[in-house]
């Protein structure tokens, strides 16, 4: 009697190989086609140093708890800080290997070197609490990394700040510039002060890193698959020889929690959404119609056909990333939604979108420092463009309350006046006290006094303010606050 053909999953099922943890339930290995979807080697490969740091706690609370003599855990350790300075070196993914993930890869390496030992470091540890705990030590590393580089630009804003709020050459004259609402001219402020606006932005991105980092510092490991491993585990120990502040408290949320991934993804969307939001006001403010900025050739680029282009490309793509970090943090928490407790596969798919969301968000910290440093501001365009639009128009309105005149009234008298220039084509200082006291009859001959820009800018002095004095204060502060 014949056996029957085999199907074609048959035919492309790989040989029964050790390549997998979990090979002695099955009488054959996996299917190519499985493999491809299931094996994850060529993205967690970047949690090596991770997995290598965690599986020498590991042997070293094995050893605490009697699991491993004191000359095991020392042939591990010696082990692994060998592997550690292998992984280092390899190029990339150990592909050729053929290990199913990161963790496979290390622990044949382990049996390679040494044997029967190599295979009793996985006592009473899980993949769940072990790619949990890798992952979480790399989000903590990476967060670290975006804090320093997000303290950097705010520095360089901070540099720019002090730059034009006393300008070579005319330190008593700090550079003026024009506020906008609705990309519409609105009311002079300093130029330090708009700077200033991005670094509060900042920083309030550094505290949501921090807060993210601070909760993520929990250590799953000793959770094993789901129900906290069978051995007499010390895992506060485990946890503190991990840097973290001390285990987790669940066991099956231990495993399954990734709240810390899209917490840090949600810190970089927001993140991001600033350094757009900068990124789009220097390319508005760096046209030939507004004509008040110009950026370092280094971060800017030429058309292929017009010889006289000079392109914003550097804060586009602070504009273009932040629709992909957006969506690294919304397809986590899609990923996220309908998952039971405590591990599924599906959390396989939390790695890329977090890994390619903070290295993006790490590329836009670092150019848009280089961006803001190598800004020149044309002084005498941003002066006429907060002189310009009206800018002064509320000035004079609340010069009118001053004289007792009821700020709704104030708010007509100055609109009637705005439509009196506007048909001449002057400003609101061109016109004559007699022009003026025709709408607003409470305007004295001190009126001018109060339109003219500096006059505008000291009158905001109030905390967080654009007046000068306050300006300064806040320069102050978040220079000491960044160090």
């Amino acid at each position: 009697m014949t056996s029957p053909a085999p199907t074609s999953a048959q035919s492309e099922a790989t040989p029964h190989t050790p390549h997998a943890l979990w090979g002695g339930r099955f009488a054959s290995g996996p299917d190519a086609l499985f493999r491809a979807i299931n094996d994850s080697l060529p993205f967690d490969w970047r949690l090596v140093r991770q997995d290598i740091a965690g599986s020498r706690a590991w042997a070293a609370a094995l050893g605490g708890a009697g699991v491993l003599t004191a000359a095991e855990v020392a042939d591990l350790d010696r082990a692994l800080t060998d592997l550690d300075a292998e992984a280092v070196s390899l190029p990339g993914p150990p592909v050729e290997s053929e290990a199913e993930d990161v963790h496979t890869w290390v622990e044949q390496k382990l049996i390679a070197a040494l044997g029967p030992l190599g295979k009793k470091l996985h006592t009473g540890r899980s993949r769940n609490d072990q790619v949990a705990t890798d992952l979480r030590l790399w989000t903590r590393a990476t967060l670290d990394e975006r804090a320093a580089e997000l303290a950097e630009l705010q520095r360089a804003l901070v540099r720019l700040a002090e730059r034009e709020l006393a300008p070579e050459g005319d330190e008593t004259r700090p550079t003026p510039f024009p506020g906008y609402t609705h990309l519409q001219p609105a009311q002079p402020v300093l130029l330090a002060h708009w700077a200033l606006a991005h670094v509060e932005a900042f920083a309030r991105d550094a505290d949501r890193i921090a807060d993210a980092r601070a909760r993520l510092n929990r250590c799953p490991l000793g959770s094993a698959a789901l129900a906290g491993t069978a051995y007499p585990i010390d895992r506060d120990t485990l946890a503190r020889d991990l840097g973290f502040d001390g285990p987790t408290a669940n066991s099956m949320d231990g495993v399954a929690d990734r709240d810390f991934a899209v917490e840090a993804l949600g810190a970089a969307a927001l993140c991001a959404t600033h350094l757009s939001r900068l990124g789009e006001e220097l390319i508005v403010y760096s046209t030939r119609e507004f004509g008040m900025v110009e950026m370092d050739d280094a971060v800017t680029s030429g058309s292929s056909i017009m010889p006289q282009k000079k392109n914003p490309d550097a804060c586009e793509l602070l504009r273009g990333k932040a629709g992909r970090i957006i969506a690294a943090h919304t397809g986590l928490l899609v990923t996220l939604k309908g998952l039971p407790f405590a591990y599924n596969k599906d959390l396989q798919e939390d790695k890329e979108p977090l890994f390619d969301g903070l290295d993006h968000l790490g590329l836009c910290l670092r150019i848009a420092t280089r961006v803001v440093d190598g800004c020149t501001f044309d002084r005498e365009a941003c002066r006429r463009a907060a002189l310009a639009g009206f800018a002064n128009a509320t000035e004079l309105a609340d010069y009118l309350v001053e004289r007792g005149v009821p700020f709704r009234d104030a708010h007509e008298q100055v609109g009637a006046l705005v439509r009196l220039a506007l048909g001449r084509g002057v400003t609101l200082e061109d016109l004559s006290l007699e022009e003026i006291r025709s709408h607003a009859p409470a305007a004295e001959e001190g009126v001018f006094a109060r339109l003219t820009l500096d006059a505008t800018l000291a009158k905001r002095d109030v905390p967080g303010g654009t007046g000068p004095t306050r300006v300064r204060a806040a320069l102050a502060a978040a220079r000491a606050r960044l160090g």
